[in-house]
């Protein structure tokens, strides 16, 4: 599918066909390809916990005001944000610029520190933690934009309680949770209604200054 009619047919879709599992091969090829999403200092800062598992489903629909399509959907991802992401994820990043020609071994540790420059040293400030939900979102919108080439559909969800998803997934107080990603096929007989409310370009464009 080219990738404007793919970003020009996504929608958040409320009903999933409870029938229709998503192929876990399938699955993995669509987080392959989300993997490509650009991020800062090419750091991937995030992980992903798939869903797949009617009880794990069931679990997670619990931690979220109890919507039916965290259980309807094929799959529903949890996608974590890791302010760490610096520390964790700079040196298998250098070697590989390195080993590309992309950066000489002698301007590594000064490349090394740009990072940390930019954005802290502390893992638990508002920089780090905004580094981290600013590069996974990047992630969400790739991944969104793919299913639907796909043949997918999605819903990111912001309603959850994200102590209760933490709690019950095993994930990391010092993490982040932006987002869950509902992923499945649309119910059959579902009328999708037309697209809502969209601020024209003049109410948001501000040319050379705001």
């Amino acid at each position: 599918m080219n990738v404007l009619v793919a970003i020009h047919e996504r929608r958040s879709i409320q009903f999933f066909d409870p029938q229709r599992e998503v192929d876990p091969h399938l699955l993995r090829e669509l987080l392959e390809t989300a993997n490509l999403a650009p991020s800062s200092f090419n750091l991937q800062p995030w992980d992903v916990i798939p869903l797949q598992d009617r009880e794990n489903k069931k679990k997670l629909r619990a931690c979220a005001f109890d919507q039916p399509k965290v259980e309807e959907a094929g799959a529903v991802l949890i996608l974590v944000a890791n302010p760490r992401g610096v520390e964790e994820h700079i040196d298998p990043v250098l070697d590989r610029m390195i080993d590309l020609g992309y950066l000489k071994p002698e301007a590594r540790e000064k490349t090394r520190g740009m990072p940390f420059g930019l954005y802290g040293q502390d893992p638990d400030s508002v920089s780090r933690k905004l580094f981290a939900v600013k590069n996974a979102a990047l992630f969400a919108m790739n991944l969104m934009v793919a299913a639907r080439g796909y043949g997918l559909e999605t819903h990111p969800m912001d309603g959850f309680q994200e102590d209760k998803v933490k709690e019950a997934f095993g994930i990391p107080q010092d993490r982040l949770v932006p987002m869950l990603i509902a992923v499945g096929h649309l119910k059959p007989g579902t009328q999708l209604l037309p697209r809502g409310y969209r601020r024209p370009v003049e109410d948001f464009v501000h040319p050379e200054r705001f």
